[in-house]
């Protein structure tokens, strides 16, 4: 879980995730971002990461 605090900030979230993934040796992950922006995007999307894939949720 990680709330927003711009995009760079989500980046190396992910970075973090892909490795914890690769120290666990588990090829996908589950992220969830929460984000008190007026104009965010909420949904879900896809990132691959080198051989890891997050599944990420926008909240």
């Amino acid at each position: 879980m990680k709330i927003w605090h711009g995009k760079e900030y989500n980046e190396r979230g992910e970075r973090q995730l892909a490795e914890y993934l690769e120290y666990y040796h588990i090829d996908k992950g589950y992220m969830l971002s929460f984000n008190f922006n007026k104009n965010k995007q909420s949904g879900t999307h896809t990132i691959r990461l080198g051989e890891k894939t997050i599944f990420e949720a926008i909240v």
